[in-house]
């Protein structure tokens, strides 16, 4: 949207957009320097910077993006076993016993790490109890139409196209499991800030305005979701974007609500403000689900990834938003357990379900 609506150029910038296949291409053309800069998953930066499952690279998280909007799909067949949610998805799995297969889109990125915290709420160990594979977001519905997955999470608008392809149904939209929970961000390399702050800040000005905008109306949602729903960008039909950006939900069974904690991308800038707990949490899950076999220092880590004060230069030149008071946020995730970011050790290890 800051394409097309000019704002780039607002700010001296051209943002060429690229459509690329797979979160793994995504990683690696932002480390040969293909890519300038990506909306990319938050763990996907963290395990760039720690070297999981691929090179090593010092990263830069410069805004959070959106909140919420993710989504867990069980397939149409599982509803006709009686299956709607995780603790009946636990007792088909105990009944009808064989190696069950759930789908994320990277290994240590969003969608699988909300899968894996999903699944262990109802005592299913997405490391041990399950089969866990990578699939990149266009193609999960097809993957599900053909039987090579029991389940995914994805972003939208793939689980709204299962609902109404009839492949699929909804059994957990993501912001029940952490409501405010961050989701893509702006990333890019520390070398591309070192060597160019002032095209950095300006990118994080454009697209902070862009979301503004987005959130500015229900005309503008509208104007957004035409707009990427087109060929150049998802190719999809634009009713399957608008509705969830909208906050109108249907789960595929029967339900439908307005859901109050839908996707929001500015939200007076609290939705962008990149608080260095957000990206610690992903580094606390990837612990425990064994993706780093030690625990890091998760706060030196995320305040060298996450560019607090290019945001800060960023908001200046917007306007219309209020800075928090500190750089870490509290909650509660749906299991009841409370985050801080101040003791993130314990935190990884205190949970039940853990490799």
């Amino acid at each position: 949207m800051a394409l097309t609506l000019d704002i780039d150029k607002k700010y001296s910038l051209k943002i060429v957009p690229s459509k690329e296949a797979s979160w793994a291409g995504v990683r690696d053309k932002l480390v040969n320097g293909e890519l300038d800069a990506s909306h990319v998953l938050y763990g996907l930066i963290y395990s760039m910077q720690l070297g999981i499952g691929g090179p090593k690279k010092d990263m830069a998280v410069l805004m959070n993006l959106n909140y919420n909007g993710q989504a867990i799909t069980l397939p149409t067949k599982f509803a006709e076993k009686g299956v709607k949610d995780g603790a009946t998805l636990k007792k088909l799995m105990e009944t009808e016993k064989r190696e069950y297969t759930f789908a994320q889109t990277f290994p240590t990125g969003t969608h699988a790490m909300w899968i894996y915290y999903w699944l262990a709420i109802y005592d299913i160990n997405p490391m041990k109890d399950v089969k866990v594979i990578t699939v990149p977001p266009p193609q999960m519905v097809a993957n599900m139409r053909v039987g090579n997955m029991d389940g995914f999470c994805v972003g939208e608008p793939w689980d709204n196209r299962a609902i109404v392809d009839k492949v699929g149904f909804t059994a957990e939209i993501t912001q029940k499991i952490w409501k405010g929970h961050p989701e893509k961000v702006l990333g890019t390399t520390a070398e591309f800030v070192q060597k160019y702050p002032n095209t950095a800040r300006a990118m994080t000005t454009a697209i902070l305005e862009a979301g503004k905008y987005i959130d500015g109306s229900v005309s503008n949602r509208h104007n957004t979701a035409e707009t990427i729903a087109s060929k150049s960008y998802v190719n999809t039909d634009m009713d399957v974007i608008l509705d969830h950006m909208l906050g109108r939900y249907s789960n595929g069974l029967g339900k439908t609500w307005d859901d109050p904690n839908a996707m929001h991308f500015f939200a007076d800038g609290a939705v962008n403000f990149p608080y260095l707990s957000d990206g610690m949490w992903f580094l606390t899950q990837h612990k425990r689900f064994g993706l780093l076999k030690e625990h890091p220092g998760y706060l030196a880590v995320a305040k060298k990834v996450n560019r607090i004060d290019i945001y800060k230069q960023a908001e200046t030149s917007v306007g219309g938003i209020s800075l928090p008071k500190s750089d870490m946020r509290g909650t509660k995730l749906i299991d009841g357990v409370s985050w801080d970011g101040k003791k993130p050790a314990a935190y990884a290890d205190g949970f039940k379900i853990k490799t």
